[in-house]
């Protein structure tokens, strides 16, 4: 049986690492690898890309001198030939995410984009169903500001903004809420409503439409790489 690791006084034998991996919870993120390693296999890179990559790299860590950079690989333990590869893989990964999945971003995007638009808003929540009546009558009366409600009355965690949420996703929000706003005009405070077991006072201050720049479009095609991975490696078959 071929030795592979002695750490210690304990030898680790080839036979050892599946069923450590296993139980250190470490086989999933070594399936991922693999099946990364064998879809960019065909991938090329050049050499100006990686070059161009390396000062992007350097730049981020603050590399500024060949000493710099040589104690930063002594201390991550790696040779300048590992740290290619390491680039050279990030390099090849994102060429295999935009030459599979660039061409459906748009399809994509507009399939989303009702979830990925913004809004700001205030929000006043309680469970007193009288008090949110008599709230509601103040708040069309003027006599008190959203903000001075909110921060007394309101029972969530937006009270210590005054009420004012937001900019937030309408994906993250109840549906009765996306709902809710969807139907306000900004500068409007909608009635009283009950969602869930709360009652809300709500009025939108602005809508922000989501678009399909260039962050936006790095988010949506490792949206797409991660779903598609979660299908490769729920096709893999581990015998150990």
């Amino acid at each position: 049986m071929t030795d592979v690791l002695q750490i210690g006084n304990r030898t680790i034998k080839a036979s050892e690492i599946l069923p450590l991996l296993a139980n250190y919870q470490l086989l999933p993120q070594l399936l991922r690898e693999l099946i990364i390693d064998e879809a960019i296999a065909a991938i090329d890179c050049q050499p100006e890309e990686l070059a161009q990559a390396k000062q992007r790299f350097y730049a981020e860590k603050q590399l500024t001198q060949v000493s710099d950079i040589q104690a930063w690989l002594t201390q991550q333990g790696l040779t300048i030939e590992k740290l290619d590869n390491i680039i050279t893989r990030k390099i090849k990964l994102e060429k295999y995410k935009q030459a599979t999945w660039g061409p459906k971003l748009d399809a994509y995007f507009f399939q989303l984009k009702g979830k990925l638009d913004r809004v700001i808003y205030h929000l006043l929540r309680t469970q007193d169903a009288g008090l949110v009546q008599e709230l509601y009558f103040r708040l069309q009366a003027k006599e008190q500001s959203f903000a001075e409600v909110a921060q007394k009355y309101s029972q969530g965690p937006e009270a210590q903004t005054g009420g004012l949420v937001g900019p937030v996703e309408q994906s993250t929000l109840h549906p009765a809420m996306v709902q809710l706003l969807s139907n306000c005009q900004p500068g409007q405070i909608s009635p009283p409503t009950r969602i869930a077991e709360w009652f809300v006072i709500v009025r939108v201050e602005k809508f922000i439409p989501a678009q399909l720049d260039e962050p936006m479009k790095a988010r949506l095609l490792n949206e797409l790489f991660e779903g598609w991975m979660q299908e490769q490696q729920k096709q893999v078959v581990i015998s150990h």
